[in-house]
């Protein structure tokens, strides 16, 4: 009762001290501790002494006073890893096959799989740099015409707009206006750099982080004709002299440099070599008499940034954008305008939208790469799952013993997870081999329009290490836990009756759902195959055979004719502003008598030559007259414009009068021909019109040619081009080729679907070879007892297979109903003119797997029942 009434200190204290203290000098020191803390307290009281004693605590934390770390027994986290790993090792090393199979297995997938979150990470840092990233809005559009029926969204807008909503909201922070297509053709000197770059107002530099070198951010675009150059096209115009300052010429335009800048940056959603003033394109639209530049329906090559202030609401601008949409969508009974908001960071990856203002990546695609991606990863799971299922009979009595031993269920399970890591991670060294081979054609294939490189950066080995533990433990997590609930009792007695066994049902499944994979990825490479070649053969109602199109870069035509009149194998020659069928299109609105009524078009300048060229059928009347240098006069229409315009024969056409460009336009008919296609075939062909051009009409000059060697005449053809033209590339290229280049996401989705289908394949044969290998060895006293009963290899064949082809039967009834109703319902569906899926498409997938699964069988069957059964029976 005496001691007890004594102060003592905080028990924490006394906690802390007895956890580093030596326990030989414990009682001592603690004993001391106590007796000064009670004198501190009768003499200062409580709270003095427990600062003391802490002091003291603290103070007497010494090398000779620290105990030694206790080692927490044999069952200690770095015990069991050690033990793990060792486990791990040697289980690999005896079982060098089935080891094999799933590293190479698991390699082949994870390959892809790095490849994809290299690619997601360079995705997802677009546009991260800008500091006011988070308030920037770009104000994008939907145009609906008077049915409402195809609205098309936009990345575009109106001069009109911005300038609206300056000057109706003006607590906006900022509002930008951009513009698309600045081209110019810049002289220093003798130094002539062609360039592309934007229009944009003086607030760039106020709401985009870009990195201003040289210049006043806020004067820099200011004035008309101010320039803003990157460091690359500084280099090649005046090599080391300064650039700021200086002037540059193109044609009779003058600009001055008031700027330097870095160059963009790869994740940058707009890509741009120069700046130029927006206040030059004002200048020039009012020189060129330009109507339409500032008015509320020119949405198409214009750009609206807004910069909101501080805790400003989003939805508060959207609001407002409505309101005047609704304002003016009020005085116009044709078309209506709606505005919607997208923030900066979600512009790459973002939504398709027509006329961005850079190349971009929709999520769409990202997550179909994405899903067959991780299909093709868990079919590589699959292989090991299978396999540490199917011998797991042999790693019964390990756990057995383990379990006698003390070792727990999370134990267990804990070692069988570490080594399925251990695994994956030997599996990550072979796949970032594989991964640096199949980056260029990746790079080539599906980033072909973006600036990714797929660089390595340091995180994104942080990213692989995290992968394969995930992989590991994917791969690993469900044969663990199943040998994890396993009782030792249980085993000792009888393990092949256990519950383990049951999964051999499931282990089915997973390989009919491998099978599954292969069949639907090759059948989605064979449709998209024939699409592909159904597209670039389609009957497009002109001739494109023998043609070459050659790019004028607004080059006089008239330049080139000299020289390539003198090229023996050019028979035609003709100029054109569009290319029909490779994804050029320029539309316009064409009325005839009734000023109310107006019909959409697809537009082509072309001159009176085009017609004749391109095989273009007239059903009648005939081409323009004669070319015209300063006006268009003529017109040419098709039988769907014929007939909606409401005349009965084609020839009631001829000679009448067509309005175009609202009204400013006046075109006599000279011909109708039959159609033709003008889109892309996927697409709905809607009427269209030739007119007749002028030479600022045209980019293209069509050639049709008669060339034994191809090779030769582009040569000839490149030295023409470089006579006249010394500043820009030579491009030319035969008509068929540039279609087929049109149709190239065809081409790139049976390019993907078909390396897919080959890992599908090689992941699903391995796993296939294993499950054989594992049937033949487990079967081996069987097959012997049948070939000493007089069995065939026939017989034996059979008997080894007959499971597998049960289960490729059971994923061909999966896999062809299922390829049929994704492609007809879902992939194709929308597609104007497209293939139709046939039995043959459907048994492409389904002989391929057969073929190499049988081989498969077959090898490692043949192999078990060539051994001697005497030498088998024997040693069992």
């Amino acid at each position: 009762m005496k001691e007890s009434s004594l102060p003592n200190p905080p028990r924490w204290l006394d906690r802390l001290i007895e956890l580093y203290c030596r326990p030989e000098l414990l009682e001592d020191l603690q004993g001391d501790l106590h007796e000064y803390y009670q004198r501190n307290c009768s003499k200062k009281g409580k709270p003095f002494a427990n600062l003391i004693f802490l002091i003291d605590v603290i103070k007497f934390f010494r090398l000779y006073t620290i105990r030694t770390p206790k080692v927490l027994g044999q069952m200690s986290f770095i015990h069991l890893s050690k033990n793990y790993f060792k486990t791990s090792i040697r289980s690999l090393a005896r079982n060098k096959l089935f080891s094999t199979i799933n590293i190479v297995g698991l390699a082949i997938s994870m390959s892809i799989g790095i490849l994809m979150i290299t690619y997601l990470s360079q995705l997802l840092s677009y546009d991260v740099f800008h500091d006011k990233k988070d308030r920037i809005y770009r104000v994008n559009s939907t145009y609906s015409d008077i049915t409402g029926s195809d609205p098309f969204d936009l990345g575009s807008n109106s001069v009109f707009l911005g300038k609206k909503l300056r000057e109706e909201m003006p607590d906006l922070e900022e509002v930008l206006i951009m513009r698309r297509n600045f081209r110019r053709d810049f002289k220093k000197g003798d130094n002539v750099i062609p360039s592309r770059g934007l229009y944009a107002e003086a607030a760039f530099f106020e709401l985009f982080s870009f990195d201003l070198l040289e210049g006043d951010p806020e004067t820099a675009l200011l004035e008309p004709y101010s320039l803003v150059l990157t460091e690359s096209v500084a280099k090649k115009l005046f090599g080391n002299e300064p650039a700021l300052g200086q002037i540059v010429h193109s044609g009779e335009e003058s600009f001055t440099v008031t700027g330097l800048m870095a160059d963009v940056p790869f994740n940058s959603h707009m890509q741009f070599k120069v700046l130029c003033s927006f206040k030059t394109a004002e200048v020039i639209a009012l020189k060129e008499g330009q109507e339409s530049f500032n008015t509320w329906r020119s949405i198409w090559m214009n750009h609206v940034y807004v910069l909101l202030p501080e805790g400003y609401a989003s939805e508060a601008l959207q609001s407002n954008l409505d309101r005047i949409a609704a304002g003016e969508n009020a005085t116009r009974d044709r078309y209506t305008i709606t505005f919607h908001l997208q923030n900066l960071t979600e512009m790459t990856p973002g939504p398709e939208l027509s006329n961005n203002i850079g190349p971009t990546t929709s999520w769409l695609m990202i997550s179909q790469l994405g899903l067959l991606i991780a299909i093709v990863i868990a079919s590589s799971c699959f292989n090991y799952t299978n396999l540490s299922i199917a011998r797991s009979l042999r790693r019964m009595k390990e756990v057995g013993i383990r379990k006698v031993v003390g070792a727990n269920r999370p134990q267990v399970f804990a070692q069988f997870v570490f080594e399925a890591i251990i695994l994956s991670t030997l599996a990550l060294i072979l796949a970032f081999g594989l991964y640096q081979i199949i980056k260029p054609s990746f790079v080539q294939i599906v980033l072909e329009t973006t600036p990714m490189a797929l660089d390595f950066e340091w995180i994104h080995g942080l990213y692989f290490l995290a992968f394969a533990i995930v992989i590991g433990f994917m791969a690993g997590g469900l044969p663990a836990w199943m040998l994890s609930k396993v009782k030792a009792i249980s085993i000792i007695q009888d393990a092949t009756s256990k519950g383990l066994i049951k999964g051999i049902n499931f282990r089915k499944v997973l390989i009919v759902f491998q099978f599954v994979i292969s069949m639907a990825l090759i059948i989605a490479a064979t449709i998209d195959y024939r699409q592909y070649k159904y597209s670039i053969n389609f009957d497009l109602g002109f001739k494109t055979d023998n043609l070459v199109n050659m790019l004028l870069y607004e080059n006089d035509p008239e330049l080139f004719l000299p020289g390539l009149q003198q090229i023996p194998e050019i028979q035609k020659i003709s100029m054109s502003g569009m290319l029909p069928n490779t994804g050029e299109q320029w539309g316009d609105d064409a009325k005839y008598k009734d000023p109310m009524d107006s019909v959409d078009v697809h537009v082509n300048y072309v001159n009176k030559d085009y017609i004749d060229l391109h095989e273009l059928q007239f059903v009648a009347g005939t081409t323009f007259p004669f070319d015209d240098k300063d006006s268009s006069q003529f017109v040419v229409i098709d039988e769907s414009l014929r007939k909606r315009l409401g005349f009965s024969e084609p020839v009631d056409a001829v000679g009448e009068v067509l309005s175009l460009d609202q009204g400013r336009m006046k075109l006599q008919i000279t011909g109708v021909i039959n159609d033709y296609q003008y889109t892309k075939i996927v697409s709905e062909s809607k009427p269209s019109v030739l007119i007749q051009g002028k030479a600022e009409d045209f980019t293209w000059i069509n050639l049709q040619v008669s060339a034994a060697d191809p090779l030769a005449f582009m040569t000839k053809l490149e030295k023409v081009f470089a006579d006249v033209d010394k500043v820009h590339t030579f491009e030319a290229l035969y008509y068929k080729e540039r279609i087929e280049h049109s149709y190239r996401d065809f081409q790139m989705q049976f390019r993907v679907f078909t390396f897919l289908a080959f890992l599908a394949i090689s992941i699903a044969s391995m796993g296939l070879l294993g499950m054989a290998v594992f049937t033949a060895e487990t079967r081996m006293k069987e097959i012997s007892v049948r070939k000493v009963l007089g069995a065939s290899s026939n017989s034996l064949f059979y008997l080894l297979s007959k499971g597998f082809l049960r289960m490729f039967l059971i994923a061909a009834m999966i896999a062809m109903p299922f390829s049929y109703f994704f492609f007809e319902q879902m992939v194709l569906v929308d597609f104007v003119n497209r293939v139709t899926v046939n039995a043959l498409d459907l048994m492409s997938g389904v002989l391929v797997v057969l073929i190499i699964g049988l081989s498969t069988i077959a090898w490692q069957t043949r192999a078990a029942t060539r051994a001697n059964p005497a030498n088998v029976l024997r040693n069992e």
